[in-house]
């Protein structure tokens, strides 16, 4: 999408020669500023405030802001905060019946925040008209527009029909509301992982022995960071090599295998630290935030100077990755990650099979 208005500051003339497009990159909301190879267009991005290039998406990004949109000429989104205010009373009861079912049914707390940000932007467009007369018809003009003029990514639209589906069929009860409606395509993205030499690197320029444990915990079990930081003393079970994973992704519970190269690191962990409650405890006691875990696995990364676009979740890739690369069953790698589907699972045979890696090139025989 190239920029439809002349630029606010006389100096941005530049922005006329480049596309932009909101988008999604490592769970942040971006835009993308994508342009042909040009030297003197690269120099000036490079002097935008938190600018990015991504190698996966090439394409350089800023951070998706009010800032940056009144700059490139793009539509402001309403923030949740605004949207909640200038709900209708009949909308505003539909959003708060919408938040007592989703608390009735258990969902976690983060479901929770999404669901409602989502469902806010739906009842903030739709005015004074109540949600509960909303129509599939009126419902596919709103997604068009948030495809074609917010620009929304697929995750965000998977996320936002993910919310009104649920209004609809748990809230008003009406089950074959979304047949009619189209879901954007999801991109299929292969899962990011490290090396076995950089994973040995990473521990090695991690001299901390609080950061050193969490990584090789991460790594060794195949950890999401949610999991890392919600471990408590409680959850290990030395006598039997096992952690007990409790109310993991989908509330659902299950046992890691306790790597044995770390035991007597985690008993000198434990004798230096004395965790009361949870194994990782932040300055002033309670978990760790999954925040800080992810700054110290970027910090760690600086150290080992391994310049990949990577988060702490591909630590996880990581184990899973080298456990198919070590000949382990893919089913037994369901098991231990906690994958509802194998066919998420499967997606780590994309990224390392090793007999495709034995077929030679015909350019190689030349």
């Amino acid at each position: 999408m190239a920029i439809t208005q002349p630029p606010t500051d006389p100096n941005d003339v530049w922005l006329k020669e480049i596309d932009l497009e909101p988008a999604e990159h490592q769970g942040q909301e971006v835009i993308l500023l994508r342009f042909p190879f040009n030297a003197e267009l690269i120099v000036q991005v490079k002097q935008l405030s938190g600018a990015r290039w991504s190698s996966s998406l090439k394409a350089w990004h800023v951070p998706d802001n009010r800032t940056y949109r009144e700059r490139f000429g793009l539509p402001q989104k309403a923030t949740v905060k605004e949207a909640l205010l200038h709900l209708t009373p009949e909308n505003a009861a539909a959003m708060q019946r919408f938040l007592d079912t989703i608390r009735l049914k258990g969902y976690s707390p983060n479901t929770e925040r999404t669901y409602r940000n989502e469902f806010a932007q739906l009842l903030q467009a739709l005015g004074p008209t109540p949600v509960d007369t909303l129509t599939s018809e009126r419902l596919r003009s709103y997604m068009l527009h948030c495809t074609q003029v917010l620009k929304l990514g697929e995750a965000t639209l998977h996320s936002r029909l993910n919310a009104i589906k649920f209004y609809v069929e748990k809230v008003l009860h009406l089950e074959k509301f979304f047949v009619d409606i189209p879901r954007p395509k999801k991109p299929r993205t292969l899962p990011k992982h490290l090396s076995q030499q950089d994973v040995k690197r990473l521990l090695e320029q991690t001299t901390n022995l609080k950061h050193n444990t969490m990584l090789r915990l991460c790594y060794g079990m195949g950890l999401r960071v949610s999991e890392l930081v919600a471990l408590k003393v409680q959850h290990i079970d030395s006598g039997n090599m096992q952690v007990h994973i409790c109310r993991a992704k989908g509330k659902k519970d299950r046992y890691v295998t306790l790597p044995t190269s770390i035991l007597e690191q985690l008993r000198t962990y434990f004798k230096t630290y004395r965790p009361k409650e949870y194994l990782f405890e932040g300055q002033y006691g309670g978990a760790y935030t999954t925040r800080s875990a992810q700054a110290v696995f970027k910090q760690a990364m600086h150290r080992a100077g391994i310049n990949k676009s990577i988060g702490i979740h591909g630590l996880r890739h990581s184990y899973a990755t080298h456990l198919l690369e070590a000949g382990t069953d893919i089913g037994f790698i369901q098991k231990l990650l906690g994958h509802e589907d194998i066919k998420t699972t499967l997606l780590y045979a994309q990224v390392t099979n090793r007999h495709l890696k034995q077929i030679k090139s015909p350019l190689d025989s030349l």
